[in-house]
């Protein structure tokens, strides 16, 4: 009897268990209870228990079912879309254009200065191993050696005039200048871009003006080199061109006062404008187009120079043997086409003419934009005249008093008949 009651508490009855499990059910589930709510409107009604109802799990975490956005969101983006004007996106849309263009002139500029590198260092390393082997073949007796010496080296020195044919015909570093400029152009236009919208709404003539820039500097600076490439050695030099010109007549100008000030601009600041140009007009463009000639023509005789100079070392070194001048003839022409090769190419003659036309362009560009700012009779119509000229005094690197000096020293010298002895810009 006692180890029954033994069993009893050791391993209670079914009936046990089914009341402890109840109990211990109700002790875990607790429901909240929900109000109880009437409702006059389904919709109404939907709204409320999506914003009121909580489920609690009975220990920590709570969920809530939340409003859906996605409508909310939806009509927020139309908007939006709907508020941007259409000369807006246009404009987004050149930009992201711009900046692809960025990148592939820096690709390309980096790749155009590697051939630059590479073809000078190989055909430097062929026309001075061509000019050893036939110099060695001019000390050798007669036999097997010395043909084998002769043969190779006019083969190498064959191959070095070709070489160096393509490489004057190309100017790799004209061309990676080509490209930094055009880098440094389309960075401008972006920033031009950014600018306008950052200060106003954009109207359909600003859009056609960028596009505008866009396609003559594309023009200007082309990405392929057949077909398009730029010419090399022109009959006389040209300043380079990437801006729009400008077009259409302007109209006859209205009889108004120019006493005082209007928008920024007066009589005086005209004048001022106008010394500008003539100071550009005199010295700085003449100066640069004076050293462009100088370049182009050292590059020219330079570009013939190398070809020729490996054409005659390819001949003596075919004759090296048979008497002594032919192989002097093949080592000296050997050495100095190594020498013209190396100042032309790792000088960059090429590179230096592509810079005296950027800066020559860039002084022609000034004058037009003034010329253009001046052309506008509508004073109300031209760029703020204090804005102005101070943008025209930064891109001289001069302060505005500097370029109002400049400006008096150059009427003055005017009035007396004399030519100014400064330069416009101090930056270049």
């Amino acid at each position: 009897m006692a180890s029954l009651q033994t069993s009893s508490l050791l391993f209670p009855t079914s009936s046990t268990l089914s009341c402890s499990s109840r109990r211990m059910i109700n002790a875990a589930i607790h429901v909240p209870k929900v109000p109880r709510l009437r409702f006059t409107n389904p919709k109404t009604a939907t709204k409320l228990v999506l914003e009121g109802l909580q489920l609690t799990d009975g220990i920590s975490n709570t969920y809530q079912v939340a409003q859906p956005k996605h409508q909310e969101s939806s009509n927020h983006f139309h908007s939006t879309t709907t508020t941007t004007s259409t000369a807006t996106i246009q404009l987004y849309a050149i930009q992201e254009e711009v900046a692809d263009r960025i990148e592939m002139h820096i690709n390309v500029g980096e790749q155009r200065n590697n051939w630059n590198i590479l073809l000078l260092n190989s055909i430097n390393m062929i026309t001075l191993t061509a000019s050893v082997m036939a110099g060695i073949a001019g000390t050798v007796g007669a036999g097997t050696p010395i043909l084998a010496l002769k043969l190779s080296s006019a083969l190498l020195f064959t191959a070095a005039s070709g070489m160096l044919l393509i490489m004057n015909k190309i100017q790799p570093s004209q061309l990676a200048e080509e490209q930094r400029n055009a880098t440094r152009l389309f960075k401008q236009i972006q920033t031009q871009i950014q600018t306008l919208l950052a200060l106003r709404e954009p109207t359909e003539q600003d859009v056609k003006e960028t596009m505008e820039k866009v396609l003559a500097l594309d023009k200007a600076y082309p990405l392929p080199l057949l077909g398009a490439m730029l010419e090399k050695y022109p009959k006389k030099f040209e300043a380079a061109a990437w801006w729009p010109k400008s077009h259409g007549v302007q109209k006859p100008s209205e009889t108004k006062s120019r006493m005082g000030k209007t928008n920024g601009w007066s009589e005086d600041l005209e004048d001022e404008m106008r010394e500008i140009i003539s100071v550009v007009k005199s010295k700085d463009f003449e100066d640069y187009e004076r050293l462009g000639n100088i370049a182009l023509k050292i590059n020219k005789v330079l570009a013939i120079s190398g070809p020729l100079l490996t054409g005659v070392a390819a001949v003596g070194s075919a004759f090296v043997g048979h008497n002594d001048i032919a192989a002097i003839a093949a080592v000296a022409a050997g050495s100095l086409s190594t020498a013209v090769n190396a100042f032309q190419h790792g000088a960059q003659v090429g590179m230096v003419f592509e810079m005296y036309r950027y800066c020559a362009g860039f002084f022609n560009k000034l004058e037009d934009t003034i010329e253009a700012t001046l052309g506008e009779h509508d004073l109300e119509k031209r760029e703020n005249g204090e804005l102005f000229e101070m943008k025209i005094a930064m891109q001289l690197g001069r302060s505005l008093p500097q370029l109002r000096e400049l400006a008096s020293k150059s009427a003055s010298c005017r009035r007396n008949g004399t030519v100014v002895d400064e330069m416009g810009s101090r930056l270049f």
